[in-house]
C-alpha cells in the first residue's frame, strides 16, 4: 500500500514537472512516520429520510428568517448536490468529507475558485445551524481551511467603449433602452428584467429597484436613458405589465416562425415585442439581457462586454467625476462601503494625482 501511495504521489509530482528522483527518498523518509490503510469504498447505505428531514428544516429556518426564495432555491441545489455525492446522513459528515468534495470541484469539474467558496458558504451555513439546533456537537467545517480568490484586477468600459457599442446598437429601440438604463440606474441584470412599468417615476427619472435580500431602492435615470425610455415605451401596444416583457415564441421556436409573423405586420424581426400577439406574460429572463449585450460587445469589437460591467463603469465615472464613495455604494445598494472598492476601476496614474493633490 505505502509503495502505491508513493507511485501515486510521484506520478503527480512528475505531472506537473518536478523530477522524481529529487523527491522520492524524502517522501520515504516522510512516508515512513505513518500506518498506510486503504480507505474504504465500499457504498454506504444512507437513509434518504434523514437527509431529507435536516434540509426541510434547515430551508424552513432560512425562509422564517427572511432569505428570498432564490436564495432559499440556491441552498436547497448546493446542499442536495453535496449530500448526493458524498453518500452520508448530515450528521456523520467529517472534515475529510467537504474537503474532498471541494477538490473533486475543482479537479474533475474544473470549478472556479468563487464557485468552491460559494459552495463553502452553504455548507458552512448550514453546519452552523445544526450545531445551533444542536444536532452535531462539533462543526465539520471549523477544519476546512478557507478559499482565498486571487484578487483580479476588473476594468470598467472606456468612454470610447461606450460610444462604441451605441452605434453597434444603431436603431434598436429596446435594446438601446436596456443599455442606457444599464448605465444610468447601474442596476442589476435580474433587477432590471424585473422592473414594472408601476415601478417608474411619472417624469421617467427614477425607478424603484427591488435588489437582493428583498431590499428596494430608487435608481435614477439621466436625460439620455429617460428619451431612449420614452422612445421604447410609445411603441409598447401590449398590457404586459413589465418593462421588458417575455415572447410567447419558445426558443427553438425561433427564426422563421417569427419572420413570418413580422412581416405580416410589417416589423423587423427583432421588433417582434411591437405586435401585442407575440408578446407573453412575464418579464424577459436575465439570460437574454446578458446575450444581447455580449452580442452588442462583439459587434462593437468591446472585449468583456456583459451587465455586470456596467455598475462597475457606473460607479467609476461617478468616483472620477467627483461623487463621493458613500453615495456611490447607496446607489449600487451596497451595504458597505468595502463591497463598492471591489467594483472600482481606479488607475495608477488617478492614485498618483489624487496623491498629490491631497497629501
Amino acid at each position: 500500500m505505502r509503495d502505491r501511495l508513493l507511485d501515486d504521489i510521484t506520478m503527480l509530482l512528475m505531472s506537473i514537472g518536478i523530477d522524481r528522483e529529487l523527491i522520492k527518498n524524502r517522501l520515504i523518509l516522510i512516508l515512513d512516520k505513518y500506518e498506510i490503510t486503504s480507505r474504504c469504498t465500499e457504498v454506504a447505505v444512507v437513509n434518504e429520510d434523514d437527509i431529507t428531514k435536516y434540509l426541510k428544516l434547515f430551508l424552513v429556518n432560512k425562509r422564517v428568517s427572511g432569505r428570498t426564495e432564490r436564495t432559499i432555491q440556491h441552498y436547497k441545489n448546493e446542499l442536495e448536490r453535496f449530500f448526493r455525492e458524498v453518500q452520508k446522513s448530515p450528521v456523520d459528515i467529517t472534515s475529510d468529507d467537504i474537503k474532498l468534495y471541494l477538490a473533486m470541484k475543482e479537479v474533475r469539474d474544473k470549478s472556479s475558485k468563487v464557485y468552491q467558496k460559494n459552495i463553502m458558504r452553504v455548507i458552512s451555513s448550514f453546519y452552523q445551524w445544526m450545531v445551533k439546533e444542536e444536532y452535531i456537537i462539533k462543526n465539520p467545517m471549523n477544519k476546512v481551511d478557507e478559499i482565498k480568490i486571487p484578487k483580479v484586477k476588473k476594468d470598467a468600459f472606456s468612454e470610447a467603449d461606450i460610444e462604441q457599442m451605441r452605434f453597434a446598437i444603431k436603431d434598436d429601440v429596446r435594446i438601446m433602452c436596456m443599455f442606457e438604463l444599464l448605465l444610468s440606474t447601474w442596476c442589476r441584470v435580474s433587477e432590471l428584467a424585473q422592473i414594472k412599468l408601476k415601478d417608474i417615476s411619472e417624469e421617467k427619472d427614477t425607478v424603484l429597484v427591488h435588489g437582493k435580500g428583498s431590499k428596494d431602492r430608487i435608481c435614477y435615470i439621466n436625460a439620455r436613458a429617460k428619451i431612449c425610455l420614452q422612445r421604447y415605451l410609445e411603441c409598447r401596444k401590449d398590457n404586459n405589465p413589465y418593462l421588458f416583457a417575455k415572447s410567447i415564441i419558445k426558443a427553438n421556436e425561433k427564426g422563421r416562425y417569427v419572420q413570418v409573423e413580422c412581416k405580416k405586420k410589417g416589423i423587423a424581426k427583432r421588433e417582434w415585442w411591437k405586435a401585442p400577439e407575440l408578446v407573453g406574460e412575464g418579464c424577459i429572463d436575465k439570460g437574454s439581457i446578458e446575450s444581447w449585450i455580449r452580442r452588442v460587445g462583439r459587434k462593437a469589437n468591446v472585449e468583456k462586454a456583459h451587465p455586470h460591467r456596467f455598475r462597475r463603469t457606473g460607479a467609476t465615472l461617478a468616483l472620477r467625476r467627483g461623487m463621493p464613495i458613500e453615495q456611490v455604494s447607496k446607489l449600487l445598494g451596497h451595504e458597505s462601503i468595502e463591497t463598492t472598492q471591489i467594483y472600482l476601476d481606479i488607475s495608477e496614474q488617478e492614485l498618483a494625482q489624487a496623491h498629490k493633490k491631497f497629501v
